[in-house]
């Protein structure tokens, strides 16, 4: 297991910087998910760390040894692709003991790896057959197979559960994750889907155009993001944002947006008529049965079983509600809306920064 660190990492593709001095550390034996959306760098990085692209400018440390320099064979680490990347004409066996055979590695200590590698992630029954006799998720079992038969310091993900299935995609994050609270080795996991970031990581890091918006534990990220991007990005279905204007009077904090006033928990930041963003997590609204609260009109309702969605109107901005059970509500109804104001959240129009 190893440490990893990214000391103010930089990446130009000629004239076009794509990473922007990035910074932070990966402590030893920590799963850490970079998650953002396309095109924000993320799978650069996760490359440079391979070896697989060159930096521009800063360095990558694996227990503090500087490796912009060294060669990616020599890095100690073993990486699974999204395209799986097996070789065809190889069994699964075969596939998996590559690595070793490169190295020359003894034939008893290259089967023994095999084999804890395979008892691991339950490929024992289909270690003579060719990737082609494979479904999705036993050839990324393999990919995952070959790597941990390497024992490298670091695991590396790039996207892997991409091609596969809705179903299958949350059967083999269960497994990514076992396997790590099994191995313990340092891993670093590249995705867009903010739901596997939240489900595997110990932290995240949320990149956006190159940079870091954000690093923290998923619930920290949830419940506290330190800026628009990382509220809206967080959390599925995403954060509701309402422009407004902010209101202080006797102790008392509410957004006027619109026609409306939102309820808000004591706010010290932010001044009285300030332009902000107000948001609130979709599973923070409830449907009044009191009668009172804020009025909206129902556009659509999705009932997913345990779970109800509602997609709603308020003056000319449209909120998302889940709800918990189901609702005898009906596209043009006009329902009420409680709010927990203590999870509403507000945000600098301007830069998008968090108002404590």
């Amino acid at each position: 297991m190893a440490s990893v660190s990214f000391r103010s990492v930089e990446k130009n593709f000629d004239k076009t910087k794509i990473i922007h001095g990035i910074s932070f550390d990966i402590a030893d034996g920590e799963f850490v998910v970079l998650v953002g959306p396309s095109g924000c760098g993320k799978s650069t990085l996760l490359r440079m760390l391979a070896g697989l692209e060159d930096i521009s400018g800063g360095e990558i440390a694996v227990d503090d040894r500087v490796v912009n320099d060294v060669e990616s064979k020599d890095r100690d680490i073993a990486m699974v692709f999204q395209s799986y990347a097996l070789y065809p004409h190889m069994t699964v066996r075969d596939n998996m003991a590559f690595s070793l055979k490169l190295r020359r590695a003894e034939a008893a200590l290259t089967e023994q790896r095999v084999g804890n590698a395979a008892r691991i992630l339950n490929l024992d029954p289909l270690l003579d057959r060719f990737p082609r006799e494979l479904s999705g998720g036993q050839r990324q079992r393999v990919a995952m197979g070959r790597a941990i038969v390497r024992d490298p310091k670091v695991f590396l993900f790039d996207e892997p559960l991409s091609n596969l299935d809705a179903k299958l995609r949350v059967s083999m994050r269960a497994e990514i994750k076992s396997l790590h609270q099994r191995l313990k080795t340092t891993t670093v996991y590249v995705t867009h889907d903010q739901i596997e970031a939240m489900t595997l990581a110990d932290r995240i890091v949320v990149m956006h155009d190159g940079v870091v918006e954000q690093i923290g534990t998923p619930l920290e990220l949830f419940d506290r993001p330190g800026n628009l991007f990382v509220a809206q990005f967080i959390g599925s279905p995403a954060m509701n944002i309402l422009q407004g204007t902010l209101r202080k009077s006797e102790g008392r904090c509410w957004v006027e947006a619109q026609g409306q006033q939102w309820p808000m928990g004591p706010v010290a930041a932010g001044q009285n008529g300030q332009a902000i963003h107000y948001g609130v997590r979709p599973g923070d609204l409830a449907v009044s049965t009191s009668g009172q609260g804020i009025p909206a009109r129902v556009v659509v309702v999705e009932p997913t079983g345990a779970e109800t969605e509602l997609l709603l109107e308020v003056g000319s901005t449209r909120v998302i509600v889940v709800m918990h059970g189901r609702t005898t509500a009906r596209p043009d109804d006009v329902i009420r809306l409680e709010i927990d104001a203590a999870k509403a959240h507000l945000f600098d129009e301007t830069s998008g920064a968090r108002l404590a």
